[in-house]
């Protein structure tokens, strides 16, 4: 059970998630279908260097210079400078992206949710160890929702498999002794409805 849980934890680790999203998006929906292969591939690029791959390049860094004591950052303070260059990456990232007019819009709402959300998520941490894991999931669920609504998309079985995938994760954190329920809960909470009313009223 502890190797599983690990292992969720890793595949769907927050940097992950916003990538995964973006997969999804342009995947259940006729409407986004009709952008170039070429421009998606930038998405692609953009959204996992700015939210995964920097992020992930400047831990190491962060270790060496003492700012956090491990690379999984269990405390609550560890995680404050990260989440924060993670936030400036993903707006360096959103940035690029809207200099490109073929961009989606809600592709860029779906981004701009996300960047909120972790500034929020940021805040919260501040005073409180909120589930960084959750609120990725939360995100991505209300996201895909939005998208579903605003689109009149049929997405029961994606969505039914990300809530189980969610309750799966919260389950292994929880297993893992790395949050409370109450922590594990708002996370999903908190991504959840930052997101899709984000995404539902800028549409």
């Amino acid at each position: 059970m502890k190797s599983f849980s690990k292992i969720i934890s890793v595949i769907f680790h927050p940097l992950f998630v916003p990538t995964l999203g973006l997969f999804l998006l342009f995947s259940i929906g006729d409407n986004v279908h009709y952008v170039p292969f070429q421009v998606k591939r930038i998405v692609y690029i953009a959204v996992f260097v700015s939210s995964c791959l920097l992020p992930l390049s400047i831990t190491p860094l962060l270790f060496i210079l003492k700012k956090i004591k491990s690379m999984r950052m269990e405390t609550r303070r560890e995680r404050l400078l990260p989440m924060f260059i993670t936030g400036m990456f993903f707006i360096t990232g959103y940035y690029f992206l809207s200099l490109i007019s073929v961009i989606p819009v809600l592709i860029l709402n779906y981004i701009i949710a996300t960047i909120i959300t972790i500034f929020i998520a940021l805040g919260i941490t501040y005073f409180w160890k909120i589930s960084i894991h959750m609120t990725g999931m939360g995100g991505l669920s209300g996201g895909l929702l939005a998208f579903a609504y605003l689109y009149v998309l049929d997405i029961h079985i994606i969505f039914s498999a990300l809530v189980i995938i969610s309750g799966l994760l919260g389950t292994a954190r929880l297993y893992l002794q790395a949050h409370t329920p109450a922590q594990v809960y708002a996370g999903y909470t908190l991504g959840f409805f930052t997101v899709f009313s984000y995404v539902s009223i800028m549409a």
